[in-house]
């Protein structure tokens, strides 16, 4: 298979068995989206939409989160970890909204990652998720897969992300993101893969990939 084939053939794949694509962490609009991804660094979507019920119940606008102290504020997100940093942020960037922005989040990406414990990643899932603006938020799982079907070299997230950008049509970067994050969730997780069940990795994996797969299931 060609590289085209390849990709083609991984696009194909994902869109059969995700026509309709659930997105991860609950949300009703940008800003509440905003916080809940603020919230899932190095933390799970379960634990995070555990999480925002209790602290959108008092406080779903930054007009009322504000009313909070960072404190009060992290006393309700520690179970999502690294609470001291994400509160701290959670604060200062509902501050900055009212201030800078009439309460509203936002849409270019420069901007968003100007806000306080914003990164471009969050950014790039904000404008993807809530304004429908093209991009490519690379998680861990995006990572191991760009790498297990040779989409790229696995260096890190910033050439992961060219190489997506490159790879895969703009019109399909905002499903495709979301469809890569639930397969490599359901069918080539970083532990416990099993090659049988990842049809995508099977046909078009890396050589050395699936030769390092193939020696852990038979050991001489």
């Amino acid at each position: 298979m060609t590289k085209a084939e390849k990709v083609n053939f991984a696009i194909e794949t994902l869109q059969t068995i995700y026509p309709t694509i659930p997105v991860p962490l609950d949300h009703k609009d940008p800003y509440t989206l905003l916080i809940a991804v603020l919230l899932s660094a190095q933390s799970t979507d379960v634990r995070v939409n555990q999480i925002t019920p209790i602290l959108f119940a008092k406080a779903d606008n930054p007009y009322d989160m504000v009313k909070m102290t960072a404190d009060e504020i992290r006393e309700i997100i520690k179970p999502v970890g690294l609470s001291p940093m994400k509160s701290k942020g959670i604060y200062g960037l509902s501050k900055i909204l009212i201030e800078k922005y009439d309460g509203q989040v936002p849409q270019e990406m420069e901007l968003l990652e100007q806000l306080p414990a914003v990164g471009h990643k969050t950014a790039s899932v904000v404008v993807s998720q809530a304004f429908g603006i093209p991009a490519f938020p690379v998680d861990t799982h995006i990572h191991r897969l760009m790498y297990r079907w040779g989409f790229s070299n696995g260096k890190n997230v910033v050439q992961t992300e060219k190489d997506a950008k490159r790879l895969f049509p703009k019109e399909l970067w905002n499903d495709l993101h979301l469809q890569i994050i639930w397969y490599g969730r359901e069918y080539s997780p970083a532990r416990g893969w099993n090659l049988e069940n990842d049809i995508i990795t099977q046909t078009i994996g890396r050589k050395n990939v699936l030769d390092a797969y193939y020696k852990t299931k038979n050991p001489k």
